[in-house]
């Protein structure tokens, strides 16, 4: 397959039709289908002038128009940049504005919102999927001027380093940047996966996360890549865990993969004793630690699947894997973590100082990566560029670029890579070095601990720890037993000063605590 990610679905249509791509809601879309619908998006824009590197916005819900406005965006030479629907208009408006966004793909169901981000965003100047729209100067098309278009491809090549999609971050602990991934590492990634998770054209992938997060990528290219069906997963599934159960075995779905909350729920409250999941060959997670009490759990629930912790920023796509083994009940007791394992193939990692000279195995330092599904870069960012990457000269005279991850990272006895949290995520607390990860580590560990989340925050006597735990159950504990249960597990500068327990926690998008709101809820407490 050359470097153009649009390819891919083009040879999959050649070689098998007839096969369902993507599944959404009990419809599916044959890759045939899945060809001429995303031809006649790239005619459209095409004839609206849109043309090789320039980028196009994408607002959207789950459905099966996702596949169609990537893979047409990306065919009329473009790159897509997908927006977070349920983000405030001014955020969407600041990207927008980031990205000079000229032409945006939405649907019916988000007329508001983008009437109100083209009156925001002056840039935008045409919209697909709207028939109409309150904003001046804003041509628009629907979706049935979309069908009628030639359904023959425009023809447009785009090279292996032309940019071909921008996930933006969420922003919870800062600034949000736009991270840009070429063809070339789109296209490395996706082989990468289809190899690493022995992909095969009968599989059904689930697509939990939102065109957004970047773990939308594997579903969309990997998949795929493989001939592979595509179960996009939207509306009530996402947010009743029981009916998610219920989708997992009406689909029959073979390969799962999210972050660990996604899991959790279906665990705790995914009736998973009353549904047949026996089609999951392989479960894939990542983007946070995986509890290991839940892990475990799950493990057992699902004794013929394989399990996989895989690492890597969205920086690298996915750049380091761990197959685990069986848990056992001591490993749970001891609460060892799950190392994040090797690099994957075609990659390489080093743990390194502050010099960027590496460290011997059990010393702890950064993790950097060199591999080909890096991006490009930070769009519009170059000074960001300079910050996150050491050029290493080479025998031949050659820079080798490796990305800093800003994790920390060791080799153990074993030669696996072992997450030791982000660099970050230090702080200290009278007068020692306190990893935050570790006291979220230490109170896990409680039973009736579903999932905590541990900031530092600055008070008139210096830095106190906040520990903030959601619980199994309303009345299954209190904050003073989870602090004696944390007080034999952490040192005494590392346990938390305060502990709250919470009914739920404010997210990401993506499904990740978001760290930042509860740093505001503690500034306000």
């Amino acid at each position: 397959m050359g470097d153009f990610l649009p390819l891919i679905i083009e040879q999959a249509a050649d070689r098998r039709p007839d096969a369902e791509a993507f599944r959404f809601d009990g419809t599916a879309l044959s890759y045939a289908e899945l060809s001429a619908r995303s031809n006649q998006l790239a005619q459209r824009l095409v004839d609206d002038g849109v043309g090789p590197g320039d980028l196009v916005g994408i607002l959207m819900g789950k459905s099966l128009l996702n596949p169609v406005a990537v893979f047409g965006i990306q065919k009329a030479g473009a790159a897509y940049v997908p927006l977070d629907p349920a983000a405030p208009v001014a955020r969407l408006e600041a990207i927008a504005g980031e990205c000079k966004l000229r032409h945006l793909v939405t649907e019916p169901d988000r007329a508001a919102k983008v009437t109100k981000l083209a009156r925001a965003a002056s840039t935008i100047s045409h919209v697909y999927g709207l028939d109409s729209i309150d904003a001046d100067a804003v041509a628009t098309r629907t979706w049935s001027d979309v069908e009628q278009a030639p359904t023959v491809d425009p023809g447009i090549r785009g090279r292996g380093d032309d940019v071909a999609y921008i996930i933006f971050t969420s922003g919870s602990t800062g600034v949000p940047k736009g991270i840009a991934h070429t063809h070339s590492s789109g296209s490395a990634y996706a082989r990468m996966g289809a190899e690493l998770y022995d992909l095969r054209p009968d599989d059904r992938l689930s697509n939990f996360p939102p065109l957004h997060f970047d773990q939308s990528t594997f579903d969309f290219f990997s998949g795929p890549l493989a001939g592979a069906t595509t179960v996009i997963i939207g509306g009530e599934h996402q947010l009743v865990p029981a009916s998610l159960s219920a989708l997992i075995e009406q689909e029959r779905l073979t390969v799962w993969y999210s972050v660990p909350l996604a899991l959790i729920q279906l665990l705790n409250y995914g009736v998973l004793d009353q549904r047949d999941c026996s089609s999951l060959r392989w479960v894939i997670y990542g983007g946070e630690p995986f509890p290991l009490k839940h892990l475990k759990a799950l493990m057992d629930r699902w004794p013929q699947a394989r399990f996989s912790n895989c690492y890597g920023p969205a920086e690298t796509n996915q750049c380091t894997y761990h197959h685990l083994a069986p848990l056992t009940d001591e490993a749970v007791a001891a609460d060892r973590s799950v190392p994040i394992g090797h690099a994957c193939p075609g990659m390489q990692t080093a743990v390194v100082d502050s010099t960027g000279t590496p460290l011997p195995a059990g010393e702890i330092g950064e993790l950097i990566v060199h591999s080909p599904t890096t991006m490009q870069g930070y769009w519009g960012r170059p000074e960001l560029d300079r910050a996150a990457f050491w050029h290493q000269p080479g025998p031949d005279g050659d820079a080798t670029r490796w990305y800093r991850t800003g994790d920390l990272a060791r080799i153990d006895e074993a030669g696996l890579l072992d997450f030791m949290g982000r660099r970050d995520r230090q702080v200290k607390v009278r007068g020692v070095r306190v990893e935050l990860d570790d006291v979220e580590a230490a109170v896990s560990t409680h039973t009736a601990v579903d999932e905590v989340a541990v900031t530092a925050e600055a008070d008139d006597d210096g830095v106190v720890i906040c520990a903030w735990v959601r619980l199994s159950a309303p009345e299954a504990t209190t904050a003073d037993v989870i602090r004696r249960h944390a007080a034999a597990r952490l040192g005494r500068a590392a346990l938390p000063d305060h502990i709250t327990v919470v009914n739920d926690f404010a997210r990401t998008t993506s499904g990740k605590i978001d760290y930042g709101a509860l740093r505001l809820r503690g500034e306000s407490a």
